[in-house]
């Protein structure tokens, strides 16, 4: 029988930090989506019901919905890159949600964001990997204290997730370093 993960201590002001970081990713994408579905706002409500947590809201059933819709509106979309920034979308509202335990499986959380607006960039760039690396590089520079210090407490990021499990398995080594 599988061992539980240990609990981990997780405050209310370190998920404001790691929301808001994963927002500031997910936002920096939104225009790929957005050229490729201008009438679907789900994608940019999960980003601003992020940021609304991190501001210092509340987390509502309202909030997880956005991040849920904006997991459809992935779904939906037609253009590979649209589908990576609705992610990223998805990711950022998702991070306020991050469990207390100590499982490779929050690493996820924590830089989902991150990872899927990398590789919405690299498919818009035409898969240019140079793309991809500054937009892992920005995430890195931009990425605050709480996100290190919970990332810390948690064991490295998991094998498979293809090119996003990539980056965020190069992100966390990254800010682990």
């Amino acid at each position: 029988m599988p061992k539980e993960p240990d609990k981990i201590e997780l405050s209310e002001q370190e998920l404001r930090e790691i929301a808001g970081y994963a927002a500031d990713c997910a936002r920096r994408v939104l225009v790929i989506f957005e050229q490729s579905v201008p009438a679907d706002s789900r994608p940019r409500d999960a980003i601003e019901a992020a940021y609304a947590f991190a501001g210092g809201g509340r987390r509502t059933g309202a909030l997880r919905q956005c991040g849920f819709a904006a997991f459809k509106a992935a779904g939906e979309a037609a253009s590979p890159a649209a589908v990576e920034a609705a992610r990223a979308a998805s990711h950022a509202a998702g991070a306020a949600y991050l469990h207390p335990l100590a499982s490779a499986h929050q690493v996820k959380h924590i830089l989902g964001a991150a990872a899927h607006a990398a590789r919405a960039e690299e498919l818009a760039a035409g898969e240019d990997q140079s793309v991809a690396a500054a937009t892992l590089e920005w995430a890195r520079q931009h990425a605050p204290t709480a996100v290190i210090a919970v990332l810390g407490r948690l064991p490295a990021a998991p094998p498979g997730g293809g090119r996003v499990g990539e980056f965020i398995r190069s992100l966390d080594a990254a800010l682990r370093a």
